[in-house]
């Protein structure tokens, strides 16, 4: 697939980055509050698991640098999955991100959620800047958290993946071992015009800089590239380009397109064993 979105009017432009014209109705909102309900049960889960801890972490001083961590209990430091949620920048926190934990902790895996700021409270280059303290602040206190400061998968979906993305891209970031990216948008520009850009303010030179599609990409980790079936032409068309770009760079590169999932319900499948995505996120943690 390629991006259209250049010989599109406004009005298409509007369509096909709206997530929410897949689903009957157009309501996000019940996936919003299923998010919710899992990662309040999840998080209820680990906090009485005997072999899990759960704090949070601070990367910064606003009430948004904050990083959720769930990790088992042990001698060996288990691979991390960290994960950067959606919400076009502007929408969500680590609160309604704890749905994985279970999951995560019932395979081996520790897990993180990291939070940002949100538009428009912090422009676009200051919300990456932010992940990028986030990933490293996760890499020094590895150690101490029981980490294994080696085995660091960053996942996002959405407004994330473009985010975790954004932190790999990064030629003085930290290291990251591989990305588990999920209904993601890496070229930017085609938001401005689109009510998406009202509280994000992009300028073409602040997509383009921000546009990991346009960046170099050599020495990228194993990336898994993930979306719904029931998604805009368009989203899979960046989630298409964006792995090609990943592999003409000589990356290790999985696609996937997970059938019967829309934008908002395929990361609930992210770490659970018997789906599609959920087997191909573990067969990359366990690579490493």
């Amino acid at each position: 697939m390629t991006l259209r979105w250049a010989s599109m009017t406004d009005a298409d432009r509007q369509r096909e980055y709206s997530p929410s014209s897949c689903l009957l109705g157009g309501n996000y909102q019940t996936h919003i509050r299923e998010y919710r309900r899992a990662s309040e049960a999840s998080w209820a889960w680990a906090n009485d698991h005997p072999a899990a801890s759960t704090t949070t972490i601070r990367y910064g001083g606003d009430d948004a640098h904050a990083i959720d961590v769930m990790a088992l209990i042990g001698d060996r430091p288990a691979p991390l999955l960290a994960f950067i949620h959606g919400g076009y920048w502007q929408e969500l926190s680590r609160v309604e991100s704890r749905f994985p934990a279970a999951t995560c902790i019932s395979r081996g895996w520790n897990y993180a959620a990291i939070d940002h700021t949100l538009a428009p409270a912090a422009p676009l280059d200051r919300i990456v800047d932010e992940c990028r303290q986030a990933v490293r602040t996760l890499a020094t206190q590895a150690e101490t958290l029981g980490l294994d400061p080696n085995r660091i998968v960053l996942a996002g979906h959405s407004a994330g993946a473009h985010l975790a993305a954004m932190v790999a891209a990064d030629p003085d970031g930290t290291d990251v071992a591989g990305l588990v990216l999920v209904s993601g948008i890496y070229e930017l520009e085609p938001l401005i015009g689109t009510t998406v850009n009202n509280r994000l303010g992009l300028d073409p030179d602040a997509a383009r800089r921000n546009s990991p599609l346009l960046i170099d990409a050599a020495g990228s980790p194993a990336t898994l590239v993930a979306h719904g079936s029931d998604e805009t032409s368009e989203f899979k068309a960046q989630s298409a380009a964006f792995g090609h770009h990943l592999e003409a760079a000589g990356t290790t590169v999985t696609m996937l397109e997970i059938a019967e999932r829309n934008h908002f319900d395929v990361i609930l499948d992210m770490t659970e064993p018997d789906t599609p995505l959920g087997e191909a996120v573990g067969q990359l943690v366990w690579s490493l």
